[in-house]
């Protein structure tokens, strides 16, 4: 097929550059199109139980997730200067376009009986800053325990200020500009009192995450550009291998971008690491096809016959590596998660496009460039690559024993330190311990034990069920059992309202901020619903119909690890309250979905890598129809991945959505050396009668110096990931790194010491023969 296929591609070579050309151009304006992601991507999937259920509460209480916190700490807060200023601060806020809502301990409403009427008046507690003492101000709020842990924090002195944004402008665009505006309105408080603001909440978070995304992609195009073309530069000494290089892969990314804007794809932090990406895996095809280029030239010195045969013998081989390469990512659209699905997809097309590219744009720029001179070649006959060669040949002939005693006590110890990984993952991991994201988080889960909503709803069975007694008793058991779990801030439920409505019925009195006994309950809860009915506080507990209620808490990113056993002990201890009644109480919030999702990524993972491994295993076999060489090719490409589990387990690398990737990615990479060395050893065995000493002396000869090249590009490319801010991106760069180094010792050492000790290939056939007269005969003068 392939000395059709480049009979086509060399006689037609300035055609299909033509359409190239235009398609690349099409692409280019698509690019131009990409949007970043502004849109919380679940990790579960849609036809998940837990999200279609999470999704129906939702819908019956709205979600929280459109709620910006700013925090601050400040022991002379209530001083009538910083008072006045936290309120100008507010009103600035308030008149941002895109905020809803504004509410903090400025704004808290108190309830005054009403006797005659026989109703609760509810007031701003603090209607005229001007007119209240700083210490009169300090303890009315504090008289009110309904709004401890909610908005101020009595013991740091710390504050809250809620901010509500409109839903639909924070899935745009906007949210930056809201949130840039909100931070620049607070700068004057800031430089006004010397405090520092915090800010949290998660649309602040993914505001930010987004605009970093944006940096990196751009980032990393641009270091590993830099970095493979330093390393061309240095192997080939060449600008015109250089030129033909970037060009290849400066098309890919083009094309990597477009075909988000194709599919209808936002740029999210995986999908915004295919473009670089491509630059480093695409370089190693450069480098195979040039460097058999420069092996013919050298040869025969007949450029259309040399790259006749670089399509033919190469070509085949380039495909499957590929092939393989794409199969790695290509599981990922098995997840049944959307952000996985459309980074497969991308990067899987387009892994096959870069191979498209590089078929015909090498070939078209050497044949109308002069052939190579001696100086082009000499890379060749480097001394410290040919020792290095000669080496590896005499490791496999002379010291197999040695390799194999290595390498068996490299696995033992590789299995034992798989075994001490951890599947352990954060809401906001990606985002670097140092950053102001994380420090501000850490604040808020100091003062109010974090931000991240978690919820428990209760169907109590009918409408208007709310107000039923013994539903409260049930809510306060339940929070009084919840109490004891640190993670957890204080909750926000009915029966804290009626709590507030029992201090406010006697008189404000702080003493008497409890649920109502069954007795008083009648004075007392009648006079809510007549004042505040399903009004704004009510409606967040209670849905429209008042059939469901639900508890808020937030609760503090412990790992989805410990987040696991925090949600079995909630469960354990609703069944203990509400018996029979159980199954009607569930768990919900961004909180359980984010736990959930990394818990179902991580198991989906690590399916998706077995997976790979069937589907890698399928395209060697069918190019080599040989079981022996499937087995060989996969079993030396896993040694790696356990040496590089091992790593990690050693190191304290958790298993977690970016970490787990690393797996497929790097197999699909690491078993294109193997390809490689077993396509020309197959090509050898037959040339050489079956010869398998002299068969792999040819192979690790001219195939190993392109495994050491293309090493070095992949370990010196992926390692560029590492600068990046990102935990995900950062892992995923160092982790196939090592995983591409593990390989490279395996593929080079290993592989031909089983082949040496292990092979037995078997007499020739007949259309083996022919094949063989096929190859050896090349490619006449015709072009």
């Amino acid at each position: 097929m392939f000395h059709k296929l480049a009979r086509f591609i060399l006689k037609r070579r300035f055609i299909l550059v033509s359409i190239l050309l235009v398609f690349t151009f099409f692409m280019g304006w698509k690019a131009t199109k990409v949007r970043l992601s502004y849109k919380p991507i679940p990790l579960v999937p849609k036809t998940d139980s837990i999200y279609i259920q999470n999704e129906r509460l939702a819908k019956l209480f709205g979600k929280g997730e459109n709620i910006m916190v700013i925090g601050v700490t400040d022991s002379a807060f209530f001083s009538s200067d910083r008072v006045l200023l936290w309120e100008n601060l507010s009103n600035k806020i308030k008149q941002v376009d895109g905020v809803e809502n504004v509410f903090s301990v400025i704004d808290i409403i108190t309830l005054e009986k009403d006797t005659i009427t026989r109703k609760f008046v509810a007031k701003k507690l603090l209607d005229n800053l001007n007119t209240i003492s700083p210490d009169s101000l300090s303890n009315q709020v504090k008289n009110l325990p309904f709004y401890k842990g909610l908005l101020y924090n009595a013991e740091t002195n710390t504050y809250l200020m809620l901010i509500t944004l409109n839903r639909e402008k924070m899935t745009r665009v906007d949210r930056i500009k809201i949130i840039n505006q909100v931070k620049e309105a607070s700068q004057e408080y800031e430089a006004r009192t010397g405090n520092t603001l915090h800010y949290s909440g998660l649309p602040y978070i993914r505001a930010v995450v987004a605009e970093m995304i944006k940096y990196e992609m751009f980032l990393f195009v641009g270091l590993a550009a830099l970095v493979t073309a330093i390393i061309l530069l240095v192997l080939f000494r060449s600008f015109r291998v250089l030129f033909i290089s970037l060009v290849v892969v400066g098309t890919a990314v083009i094309w990597s971008l477009g075909s988000l804007t194709l599919f209808g794809y936002d740029l999210t932090l995986l999908t915004a690491v295919v473009p670089p990406l491509l630059i480093v895996i695409g370089v190693p095809n450069c480098i195979y096809l040039i460097n058999k280029y420069h092996h013919e030239i050298a040869h025969h010195r007949h450029k259309i016959k040399a790259l006749y045969r670089v399509i033919y013998r190469i070509g085949s081989a380039t495909f499957l590596t590929n092939l393989t390469t794409a199969l790695g990512f290509v599981t990922f659209v098995f997840t049944k998660t959307q952000i996985l699905q459309e980074f497969g997809l991308i990067a899987f097309l387009n892994v096959l496009g870069i191979f498209l590219i590089s078929l015909i744009v090498i070939p078209f720029f050497f044949s109308i460039s002069p052939t190579p001179k001696a100086r082009h070649l000499s890379h060749l006959n480097r001394n410290t690559f040919k020792q290095a060669v000669s080496r590896i040949v005499l490791t496999t002939y002379y010291k197999r024993k040695w390799v194999f005693a290595i390498t068996v006590f490299a696995l033992v110890i590789g299995i034992f330190g798989a075994s001490l990984l951890k599947a352990n993952g954060y809401m906001v991991d990606d985002v670097p311990q140092n950053h102001p994201v994380q420090r501000d988080l850490k604040f808020f889960e100091k003062n109010f034990t974090g931000i991240m909503p978690l919820e428990i709803v209760y169907n109590t069975g009918k409408p208007n069920g709310y107000q039923n007694y013994t539903v409260y008793q049930k809510v306060e058991r339940l929070q009084e059992k919840l109490s004891s779990y640190p993670e957890l801030s204080k909750p926000f439920s009915i029966a804290e309202i009626a709590k507030f409505a029992r201090q406010a019925y006697y008189n404000g009195n702080e003493s008497q901020y409890r649920l109502p006994g069954p007795f008083e309950r009648a004075f007392i809860m009648s006079y809510v619903p007549r004042s505040i009915g399903v009004s704004d506080v009510y409606a967040r507990m209670t849905d429209s119909t008042g059939q469901y209620v639900r508890i808020m808490y937030n609760v503090a990113d412990i790992g989805s690890e410990k987040m696991s056993i925090l949600f079995d002990s909630i469960n354990s201890d609703i069944r203990q309250v509400f018996d029979d009644e159980h199954t009607n109480v569930h768990i919900a919030g961004a909180s359980l979905i984010t736990t959930y999702g990394i818990k179902y990524l991580v198991h989906s993972l690590s399916s998706s890598l077995i997976f790979a491994i069937i589907l890698i295993a399928l395209a060697i076999a069918w190019l080599f129809r040989k079981f022996r060489m499937v087995l060989f090719a996969i079993g030396i490409n896993l040694i790696p991945l356990i040496l590089t589990a091992a790593t990690m387990g050693f190191l304290g690398i958790n298993l977690k959505p970016s970490t787990v990737i690393v797996f497929s990615i790097a197999l699909g990479i690491a078993v294109d050396n193997s390809i490689h060395f077993l396509t020309k050893y197959r090509q050898e065995l037959y040339l050489t009668k079956f010869n398998i000493k002299e068969s792999i002396f040819h192979a690790i000869r001219e195939t190993g110096i392109s495994m050491i090249y293309t090493s070095i590009v992949l370990l010196f490319g992926f390692s560029v990931f590492i600068a990046s801010r990102f935990g995900g991106t950062k892992a995923l760069g160092l982790l196939v790194a090592i995983t591409l180094l593990y390989a490279v010792i395996t593929n080079l050492f290993v592989l031909p010491s089983v082949l040496r000790q292990f092979d037995k290939p078997k007499p020739l056939k007949p259309e083996e023969e022919e094949l063989v007269m096929e190859m050896s005969s090349g490619f006449d003068d015709e072009e």
